[in-house]
């Protein structure tokens, strides 16, 4: 089993990365294998709503998104990483998640049925709940079993050797990546007895038919 873990950070290595190499190494732990995934610092595009995704089942644009929905469905979980920027997610990963969630659920690939998933946040102080809010609701959407810690998965701190001291920060983020292991290990085993549920045609309306 495999887990990817997202880094929407613009630092490579900072404390985002800090947090998600906790919670990785916890899976290891649990004899699950991991790889961190970099969205990269170039300015990303919102989602344009083009529809294209719906016959390439990826997005029209070719970075990074395109790089990391040619790899998810190869991964058993997820979890995605991001500073809290003005009390939200950033923007690069706000735009990530938009265009490849919408490229798979529109295109139909179903990279992410039932995969577990979770986010990670790293703040120097504020904000963490309310992004912790913002990004489960992609995973809800996309029929994704959300995966809890002890605590809400954040850490604090400017620097990697600050997130470091939060000790009930990392004690989360290790209890977050047992609960996570535990999970997919369950998973596996349910899988062989019990069936997936059906999937139906999904219905559309709006407010005015």
């Amino acid at each position: 089993m495999k887990v990817l873990l997202v880094n929407g950070s613009p630092h490579r290595e900072g404390c985002t990365y800090t947090a998600l190499c906790t919670v990785s190494e916890a899976l290891n732990q649990n004899g699950i294998d991991t790889d961190i995934f970099w969205i990269g610092n170039k300015p990303l595009s919102g989602c344009i709503a083009c529809h294209k995704c719906s016959d390439l089942n990826h997005c029209v644009f070719q970075d990074t998104v395109n790089e990391f929905l040619s790899l998810a469905e190869d991964y058993d979980g997820f979890i995605f990483g991001t500073p809290v920027h003005w009390a939200g997610a950033t923007g690069a990963i706000t735009s990530f998640l938009d265009r490849a969630f919408y490229a798979d659920l529109n295109g139909g690939g179903g990279r992410f049925y039932l995969k577990p998933a979770a986010v990670v946040l790293s703040a120097r102080r504020a904000g963490t709940t309310a992004t912790w809010d913002q990004v489960n609701k992609y995973f809800g959407l996309m029929q994704m079993p959300i995966i809890t810690s002890r605590y809400w998965n954040m850490v604090h701190g400017t620097t990697p050797e600050e997130v470091q001291q939060d000790r009930e920060g990392i004690y989360t983020l290790r209890t977050l990546g047992h609960n996570m292991a535990y999970f997919l290990k369950c998973k596996e085993v349910g899988s062989k007895l019990v069936p997936l549920p059906p999937l139906e045609t999904p219905e559309r309306t709006n407010f005015i038919r």
